[in-house]
């Protein structure tokens, strides 16, 4: 829901005036409310009370993978901890350490997505990532069975840097090629991993993400995945004006 509304041809409020939200793919009776209620007041009733359930960075704790809710709130409320910085520095100091469930193999754990998450904001040459994804794009093209694979996002853009590394791909055998991908020579580390997705950190602390998507879908979603968001919006936008509909699946 949240991709196809971030995408849309026309603005959200025109959609809400004209009561047709339900027509955006994923959004249904709960969500319409909450949009409409954003809308027409500035704000979301449920969402405020949500907030003061919760003391203050617990949003920023829960950005990091293996923290949740429950972890997030046992750092707030026994350490004061409000971000990212200050449960590192927690952590460091072996103060976590002193929590209930908060062993070694927690806490580095932790560590280990904190530096994943701050690696994302960080962006390397194109120079540096394209030998990368070719060794990557050869290895998984000995996969039986495969019928495509790209990279898509700002690599594909050929933009001076990149940050993540999105690819793509087709294969009558799609958790046969997930498997050989997560366990890649060069993969550090799994962060997901699932049947037809996965993504990982490769040698250099680079994060690459692999999708395999079915055979008739992978060209529009190549391209959305391509990029840029506002290249996607203007070409919804130009199929709105001809009576059509764009979206990642065709």
């Amino acid at each position: 829901a949240v991709r196809s509304i971030e995408h849309l041809p026309v603005e959200v409020e025109q959609l809400v005036a004209e009561d047709r939200l339900k027509e955006v793919p994923g959004v249904g009776e709960a969500i319409t409310k909450k949009i409409t209620e954003l809308v027409t007041t500035g704000h979301i009733g449920y969402y405020e009370k949500l907030k003061a359930e919760f003391p203050e960075g617990i949003s920023t704790l829960l950005d990091i993978p293996s923290v949740g809710p429950k972890t997030a709130m046992l750092l707030s409320s026994e350490l004061g901890i409000k971000s990212v910085d200050e449960l590192e520095a927690a952590i460091i100091s072996g103060k976590v350490a002193t929590l209930p469930r908060m062993g070694d193999k927690v806490t580095e754990n932790i560590l280990r997505h904190i530096q994943t998450l701050r690696r994302k904001d960080q962006r390397i040459p194109i120079g540096e990532a394209l030998p990368v994804v070719d060794d990557i794009l050869t290895r998984l093209g000995q996969v039986p069975r495969v019928r495509n694979l790209a990279p898509a996002g700002s690599l594909r853009r050929f933009r001076e840097t990149v940050g993540d590394i999105d690819l793509m791909g087709t294969a009558d055998n799609a958790s046969e090629i997930i498997q050989t991908f997560v366990n890649l020579p060069q993969v550090k580390e799994v962060l997901a991993s699932g049947t037809t997705k996965a993504s990982v950190v490769v040698s250099g602390g680079l994060q690459v993400d692999l999708r395999i998507v079915e055979h008739d879908c992978f060209g529009s979603l190549l391209q959305y995945f391509t990029g840029s968001k506002q290249h996607n919006i203007n070409l919804r936008e130009r199929a709105h004006r001809m009576g059509l509909k764009l979206s990642e699946y065709g």
